[in-house]
């Protein structure tokens, strides 16, 4: 395959226009609302008349949308590869723009480029590789060089270059880890835009998923304790759990903020010290020789709790961290 670059131009939402761009030989995006456009427009002149078509709507997707719009009437040419897909059909067309950005208001989205299509692939016959980079639900992107070989190599009947079973597991399984791993980066984003008195409330939810009847101690001279759980949810019962809430992104608490908070804890007490700001390694020592028991959680910690116990969580607790399950396939 030439070294070209090749776009995937989405098909409207459900690839609904899968059958009309494959039977009439072009691609299309939305945003009717913009007269006729071509290659000389600038992302100025789109922001400028996204504001007016379109207002309201939100910086983050303006941005987006403008992008989108500009690389369709002035990045993509001629020559270029192009697909679309077909989630029901679980098919790419592949292809090549044949022209210059265009305008009809008779088509259902009316700015659109003529392309000559050379075929379909099916999606299970790419690796995992390429079928997670094609996974973006973007209106229009720019397909990456090695997918774009598998999709033309496939195209073309050439034998595929299947993955062995040990790395399509392996690919699959580092997708799942980089999918977790950005949720948990952005859970931890959510909890750092509580303000202090959201982050003991969330703390108490945390212990009440875990089972433990939890509150929030009045302000005052509570000697560094913010919310107190046990199983009765009194103090008779033991566990006792005494715990501070450090809400200091930027600063790691020391040794002497661990000892201070030790001084406040009794014989049957457990002590929860949750800094997200971390802890310096003296701090952890501190805490290790300890006559009474003592856990200290830093931002990493809390999140996975919250993610663990999520699905006990009350109300309270999922109206200051909304999150939403995600299912994965397994063997």
């Amino acid at each position: 395959m030439p070294k070209t670059q090749m776009w995937m131009v989405r098909a409207g939402e459900g690839g609904f226009l899968f059958d009309e761009f494959r039977e009439h030989n072009y691609v299309a995006i939305g945003w009717n609302e913009f007269d006729r456009l071509d290659e000389t427009v600038t992302q100025d002149d789109l922001r400028t008349g996204y504001g007016e078509k379109y207002p309201g709507e939100k910086p983050g997707k303006v941005s987006n949308a403008v992008a989108m719009i500009f690389k369709f009437a002035a990045i993509l040419k001629p020559g270029d590869r192009v697909t679309t897909y077909s989630p029901d059909l679980r098919e790419y067309l592949v292809g090549t723009i044949k022209g210059a950005c265009d305008y009809d208001e008779k088509k259902e989205y009316y700015h659109f480029r003529p392309v000559e299509w050379a075929g379909t692939v099916e999606r299970d016959s790419l690796t995992a590789a390429s079928r997670n980079s094609l996974g973006s639900t973007l209106t229009l992107f720019q397909v990456n060089e090695e997918t774009a070989e598998d999709l033309w190599s496939a195209l073309e009947g050439k034998p595929p270059t299947f993955e062995a079973v040990a790395e399509e597991k392996q690919e699959l399984e580092q997708l799942k880890e980089d999918t977790i791993g950005r949720a948990h980066e952005l859970i931890k984003d959510k909890i750092l835009k509580l303000n202090d008195e959201d982050m003991e409330r969330l703390v108490a939810a945390v212990l009440r998923a875990m089972g433990y009847k939890a509150r929030i101690t009045p302000k005052g001279p509570d000697r560094g304790v913010d919310v107190i759980a046990s199983p009765d949810g009194l103090g008779l019962e033991e566990p006792r759990i005494k715990a501070e809430v450090k809400h200091r992104p930027k600063d790691r608490m020391g040794s002497q903020q661990v000892r201070s908070f030790l001084g406040g804890l009794r014989q049957g007490d457990r002590g929860l010290y949750i800094s997200t700001g971390g802890f310096s390694k003296d701090a952890g020592y501190e805490a290790d020789r300890s006559n009474v028991p003592v856990t200290l959680l830093n931002l990493d910690e809390l999140a996975s709790l919250v993610v663990t116990h999520y699905e006990n969580f009350d109300m309270d607790g999922r109206v200051l961290i909304p999150l939403t399950r995600l299912y994965w396939p397994v063997d």
